[in-house]
């Protein structure tokens, strides 16, 4: 954080900054605003600097806790009150104000905040790799200025001196800024690496306040490669580093990373558990990027289970143009989940539109997966006898893009594909090598949806989850025997004693659970036998009668 309490101008002022950073180091969020708020007041009526500066700090504390429209505001006066004679002060108090905008996901706001200069100075050259942080900051801010204007190629060049010199980097704020270009530009290794060192100078500075940030973003790189356990490592660690420090709007952004990092391992507790404490402090902090996080690991986590038509309308709303659209830095890498989860519950609706709209995204060069991404969602949406090229051509460039997670959502999708088209010897190739990179990402949930798949394809060695039945109630359990053994919703009715729509529940439950999608697998599992009956996927029954579609 930016100090200069050395020269207040005055004893009494200069206590109190000192105790507001004392209580900001201790976690006391609070306590530090008042101290400021004091501290101001305490000044003679012509001492602006000092007012500035409690202004200043004031935003950054709101920043890390507290509603992020008003630390947005409160650092734009900051910034204007330092003027030209704290140029340093003033660009602080603007990258901080662009990250006040970022997280309430204000585009308008953030697009303002970049195009604007402290003082008079010059707009900004290559950093110094050792500089202070508003060198580095001007860099980015040029490039993200073009991001946000859509033009890739641009940001790629104003970025990329900030990528050169942090090889030279040694500050961990230059090397923090120039892991995020590497995130923007879509080079998630270098991102990582860069990010991976911001955090080691910040521990060899002892730099602890920064420490949850950098976390934060190597988090997110590490979730973009598909280092699943890992990417929940650090944002465990930034979690409790957040939490010391009372940064409870960067704590929020932890809980969900870590909610989307346990909605693909099928811990259903822990994804709601991380979800609802995001939202706990998103909702009245205004924080949208993490509000829509938070919503986007819900709907993967229903993906996961199969729960394609809850998945699609939970993300519906915040993809979809309207007062209830999701942050604008997330809409194109939530995109695939949206028209695979349509598509998978056989929706009216078109998705056409979306996959334009991804493409023009994939277009730009930002995701190096984007393209492979693409291939799939076309492929999902074509016509049959286009299919099956589509599918190769996108395993194709998943070789060449790396990114191990999507790689193996592809082979899953095309597995699926397969299987339906009653090719099981081809379904079960690309299943198993789904599976394969579903074990290698950690990817639980995923696993578990691709040994279903098999074991319909007719694999023997799928390794079915049996002590999945013994997680089934009791009445569960019997309502999966009598169904297993043949006996319709009316017939489980009258032997249980229960209403058809209670057996209807109880076997909508079943399925999600075990993960089965029919009375047929259903069947198969119960008794254990792993191959699929001759004809039985002809004579599928799905449980909600008709709007699902294969794919």
């Amino acid at each position: 954080m930016y100090d200069q309490t050395a020269d207040t101008g005055g004893d009494r002022a200069s206590q109190l900054f000192k105790a507001a950073e004392r209580a900001r180091r201790g976690g006391q969020t609070r306590r530090a605003l008042a101290l400021l708020v004091a501290a101001a007041h305490s000044t003679a009526g012509d001492n602006a600097p000092l007012r500035a500066r409690a202004e200043l700090r004031r935003g950054l504390l709101l920043l890390s806790d507290g509603p992020v429209a008003d630390a947005h505001q409160t650092l734009l006066l900051a910034a204007e009150s330092l003027g030209s004679h704290d140029v340093e002060g003033a660009e602080q108090a603007l990258a901080a104000a662009a990250e006040a905008a970022w997280a309430a996901g204000d585009l308008t706001a953030y697009l303002q905040t970049l195009e604007r200069t402290a003082g008079e100075t010059p707009p900004a050259g290559p950093p110094e790799s050792t500089g202070a942080a508003a060198a580095p900051w001007g860099a980015f801010r040029a490039g993200m200025r073009h991001v946000v204007l859509v033009d890739f190629a641009r940001a790629a060049q104003e970025l990329e001196p900030l990528l050169a010199a942090a090889a030279r980097a040694q500050h961990p704020d230059a090397l923090l800024y120039a892991g995020r270009a590497a995130l923007v530009l879509g080079d998630i290794a270098a991102a990582r690496r860069l990010l991976g060192r911001a955090l080691a100078a910040a521990g060899a500075e002892g730099v602890s306040g920064s420490t949850a940030r950098i976390l934060e973003f190597l988090a997110y790189a590490e979730l973009r490669a598909g280092f699943h356990q890992q990417a929940r490592a650090h944002a465990e660690e930034g979690l409790r580093a957040a939490r010391r420090l009372g940064q409870r709007n960067i704590g929020a952004q932890h809980h969900a990373l870590l909610a989307l990092v346990f909605s693909l391992v099928g811990a259903d507790s822990a994804t709601e558990h991380h979800a609802k404490a995001a939202l706990s402090v998103a909702r009245p902090h205004g924080l949208l990027q993490v509000s829509t996080m938070a919503e986007w690991a819900r709907a993967r986590a229903d993906l996961g289970h199969g729960r394609a038509e809850q998945a699609a309308i939970r993300l519906a709303p915040l993809l979809r143009p309207g007062p209830r659209r999701g942050h604008f830095g997330l809409w194109m890498l939530a995109v695939p989940c949206l028209v695979e989860a349509t598509v998978l519950a056989g929706l009216d609706e078109d998705v056409t539109d979306m996959v334009d709209l991804y493409a023009e995204w994939a277009a730009l060069g930002a995701d190096p997966q984007a393209v492979a991404q693409l291939t799939r969602l076309r492929a999902l949406t074509a016509r049959e006898e286009d299919c099956d090229t589509l599918y190769q051509r996108a395993l194709a460039q998943h070789e060449a893009a790396g990114g191990q997670f999507e790689h193996a959502r592809t082979l899953l999708s095309y597995g699926m594909w397969l299987r339906r088209r009653r090719r099981p010897l081809e379904a079960r190739q690309q299943l198993r090598a789904a599976l394969v990179g579903f074990e290698r990402c950690g990817a639980l949930l995923w696993e578990k949806r691709t040994r279903s798949e098999l074991r319909a394809a007719g694999d023997s060695a799928a390794g079915d989850d049996v002590s999945a039945l013994g997680r089934l109630t009791p009445q569960q359990q019997r309502v999966a025997g009598l169904v297993a053994s043949g006996a319709t919703n009316r017939e489980v009715a009258a032997r249980l004693s229960l209403s058809p729509r209670t057996v209807d529940h109880h076997l909508r439950n079943i399925f999600s659970q075990l993960d089965v999608r029919s009375r047929v697998e259903l069947a198969l599992l119960m008794n254990g036998d792993r191959t699929e009956r001759s004809g039985g996927s002809g004579g599928r029954e799905r449980l909600t009668g008709g709007r699902g579609r294969d794919v």
